[in-house]
């Protein structure tokens, strides 16, 4: 280049100076103190317009590179660039890698080696990469990036940083891996980064990821000056290790809060139970709130079963003016899943229609779990099919489920099939429904073949929830020694689920025996379980043995234990409307007992109706006050109450708590006979749709 400018050839010069461009700037001034003035001016004009062109390329390319949505594009720009000779320049390559690693999906072992072959790569390219890995699926491999960068570091080519720090941290919080928790932040220590306030808030995320909030008290405790940001991790990380009241401990000393302290708080009082404390906080104590303060307490009423009040809320949400946004969306739909709200998720789903919230995948797979969860499996077929895009394996798993609740076994196989066909490898969770299905279709040996498969052809090995199934599907065809024989073979020693199966299959087919033995287990394995005392019981009123039920219940009494309280729950005009055997405190259900007194009438004179009075009460009372007590369980109740308010041609849907018992089995199907409504009932277990006198389970459940 010098030889070309010195002798006055300023095109062939500039024309090496692009190809040099990475070692110019040297030779470039040296250059200038030799030339004579008259060249020096004009080798400064063709040098600004070339910067000019340069400037100009870099902004192109940068604005081709934002518009990149797949690897395949990705790819054809990393060809130009090589084409044009800018694969050097640190700014575009540096630039290249960090849209491949964070914005492209699975693209960051391409991201890998574009920094391989790079020259010099800089801290921001390993920096970039490492954040990359951490997002990703493997972030081990981000500890593999950080060693090769602390080699280059050895070579006195790229120092070490806070952000090289940070990301590492991350990683290992992902990893859960403390070992390697403790080795970067000794490293930390030695390099001097270890007081930096990002690397201290990332070393208690870290240490609070992994479960030890001691250390992540420590490392909070030592840091000179922390920044709400510090605070609010070290709170999260509380919260995390459930420890909820030292959380509110730092909530309460810090002196300056934001919104995001106010959110982490809300939700660990949600998470803890604490409904009341967040109510107070949500609505007296906090003056703002953002969608994420809305959500969290949408989300925490879901989750401790505070229907009526999610609803209410995400309604107020919507009247103040506020969007909602994916997690209140999908928080409002859980809890139509959870209640069987379908009228309230019709109407959520036409705003996600409304407000193209339908391009959200999780939006979606809410949305097909609630319609699933609420006996609605055709509109639930519907939403699967229009799906947009890609399917991902929680869309398929959740249809599968839902097929199977309701008794479609058969067309939940097919479906099962199809993800196969589709690409989609199933997980531990898919074939838990594929089991479910099989369970409660009486495909026995298709269970055995699925689950056979499953560590045969896939790799995973049964956990518990795999081996309850199993037990389950033999327990309801009434092979119930197959079913010991299983659990007594198990690779992993039973739990009190597993026992707890066996001992429903029992009661369901009145094995007295085998049922006093898994009692035992039981009573070894999780002796304050009063549902274990209630099927034994049961077991026994069934066989007639009464001395045996009053043993058991004398047992429960002096153990402290009561009985789970059955209860119901039906949405009537888009209200949610509970209900508990034996409680006549309010209006509703006294039109409820109204309305079921009337119902009942009607089945003994024009179905001949008699109720099973042995079996779920004791012997001593007369058979009167047995009818009594099997007329007011709580599915009965609503069911009345349905038909009270609903109009003619409406299907009845209840959700219970429990597991229906025979009478109100038969009284459901006597009322879909004598009455010509359709009435769905989703109990603990399945789903039951009772139609002209029969029911979906074929009274197989």
């Amino acid at each position: 280049m010098s030889g070309c400018l010195f002798i006055g050839l300023f095109g062939h010069g500039v024309w090496i100076f692009k190809i040099e461009f990475g070692n110019w700037a040297l030779d470039f001034v040296g250059l200038l103190l030799s030339l004579p003035y008259i060249k020096v001016i004009k080798l400064l004009k063709y040098f600004k317009m070339f910067s000019s062109q340069l400037v100009q390329t870099d902004y192109q390319m940068l604005t081709l590179l934002k518009r990149c949505k797949t690897l395949r594009t990705l790819t054809q720009l990393h060809t130009q660039l090589i084409k044009t000779g800018l694969e050097n320049d640190p700014f575009l390559t540096g630039n290249l890698i960090l849209h491949c690693a964070i914005n492209i999906t699975n693209a960051v072992p391409y991201a890998h080696s574009i920094l391989h072959y790079f020259p010099n790569p800089t801290a921001f390219m390993y920096n970039t990469l490492i954040r990359g890995y951490v997002e990703s699926d493997h972030p081990c491999n981000a500890l593999i990036t950080f060693n090769e960068m602390r080699r280059n570091r050895m070579s006195h080519i790229v120092c070490l940083d806070s952000f090289t720090f940070a990301f590492v941290l991350k990683a290992v919080a992902n990893m859960r891996s403390w070992d390697s928790g403790v080795q970067v932040h000794c490293l930390g220590i030695v390099y001097g980064l270890d007081m930096h306030i990002y690397v201290g808030t990332t070393l208690i995320s870290m240490y609070a990821e992994c479960g030890w909030i001691k250390e992540a008290r420590k490392v909070f405790d030592e840091m000179l000056a922390p920044n709400v940001v510090a605070w609010n991790a070290m709170i999260t990380g509380c919260i995390r290790c459930c420890d909820v009241e030292g959380a509110e401990m730092l909530y309460r000393r810090m002196d300056v809060k934001d919104l995001v302290s106010s959110n982490v708080m809300l939700d660990g009082f949600m998470k803890s139970g604490e409904v009341e404390v967040a109510k107070r906080m949500f609505f007296e104590e906090m003056d703002v709130k953002d969608d994420v303060s809305w959500s969290t307490m949408i989300v925490g009423f879901s989750h401790n079963g505070c229907f009526g009040e999610a609803l209410d809320l995400f309604v107020e949400l919507h009247r103040v003016g506020l969007r909602p946004n994916e997690v209140s969306l999908t928080g409002v739909l859980s809890v139509c899943a959870q209640s069987g709200a379908f009228e309230f998720g019709k109407i959520v789903h036409c705003y996600i229609e409304k407000c193209g919230f339908v391009w959200i995948r999780s939006v979606n797979n809410a949305l097909l779990d609630t319609y699933s969860k609420c006996g609605n499996i055709d509109m639930a077929r519907l939403v699967f099919e229009r799906m947009p895009g890609f399917k991902s394996i929680v869309s398929w798993t959740t249809m599968v489920a839902g097929l199977a609740m309701q008794g479609y076994g058969d067309e939940a196989l097919k479906l099962f099939h199809q993800m196969e066909d589709s690409g989609i490898k199933p997980d531990g969770i898919t074939f838990i429904s594929i089991l479910y299905a099989c369970s409660h279709a009486g495909l026995i040996e298709d269970g055995c073949r699925y689950f056979s498969m499953m560590k045969n052809d896939y790799g995973i090995e049964p956990t518990y929830e795999h081996y309850g199934c199993m037990v389950d599907l033999y327990g309801r065809a009434g092979d119930l020694q197959k079913a010991y024989k299983f659990i007594t073979q198990m690779p992993i020693k039973p739990n009190a689920v597993i026992w707890r199966t066996l001992l429903g299959a029992c009661s369901i087919h009145g094995n007295v025996e085998l049922a006093e033995e898994v009692q035992l287990r039981l009573s070894e394995l999780d002796p304050s379980d009063s549902g274990d005392h209630v099927l034994l019981s049961n077991i026994y009123a069934v066989a007639g043995k009464w001395k045996d039920v009053a043993t058991v219940r004398k047992s429960m009494t002096s153990q402290g234990l009561t009985k789970t309280p059955g209860w119901s729950m039906i949405e009537v005009d888009k209200i949610m409307y509970s209900f508990v055997a034996g409680e006549k405190d309010n209006e509703v259900t006294k039109e409820a007992y109204t309305k079921l007194k009337e119902i009942m009438s009607r089945l003994r004179v024009e179905a001949g109706y008699a109720s099973e009075v042995i079996g779920s009460v004791l012997h001593d009372i007369e058979d009167e006050e047995k009818e009594d007590s099997l007329v007011t369980h709580s599915e009965k109740l609503a069911l009345a109450f349905g038909m009270s308010r609903l109009c003619d041609g409406s299907v009845i849907r209840i959700v219970k708590n429990l597991r229906v018992c025979k009478d109100c089995h038969t009284v459901m199907k006597l009322v879909s006979n004598v009455f010509g409504i359709e009435i769905v009932l989703r109990d603990r277990s399945r789903f039951h749709s009772f139609r002209n006198g029969s029911c979906s389970c074929k009274d197989y459940w």
